[in-house]
């Protein structure tokens, strides 16, 4: 594990401590649809740069995608571009759903 990402037991023990995050889903529409972290907001990769200052905030953010490929590529981009604390989840939301939460559907 590396300074540029998350495991899926951290992120829940911190979202289970209260911790004020946000947490970005880079995937695509349909993946989103399909399954997706409670309380995370989309903002798909390609629409990253556009939204960046949406996501220069005091906050940690955390990214994560189906395995977690996408995700750290835009954390890397978020790191080059200030947001210091940019994360991103290791093995992304199918990692979260065999570790974390089963109810959410693998695909």
């Amino acid at each position: 594990m590396n300074d540029l990402e998350i495991t899926a037991v951290e992120l829940k023990q911190r979202l289970d401590s209260g911790e004020k995050l946000l947490l970005v889903d880079v995937r695509e529409p349909w993946e989103n649809a399909q399954c997706r972290i409670e309380g995370s907001v989309l903002v798909p990769m390609g629409s990253i740069p556009a939204n960046l200052q949406k996501l220069d905030t005091d906050d940690p953010v955390i990214c994560y995608c189906h395995h977690g490929m996408r995700s750290l590529d835009v954390v890397n981009w978020l790191r080059q571009q200030g947001v210091s604390t940019a994360k991103s989840l290791a093995g992304g939301i199918d990692r979260w759903s065999l570790e974390i939460d089963p109810r959410v559907p693998r695909y």
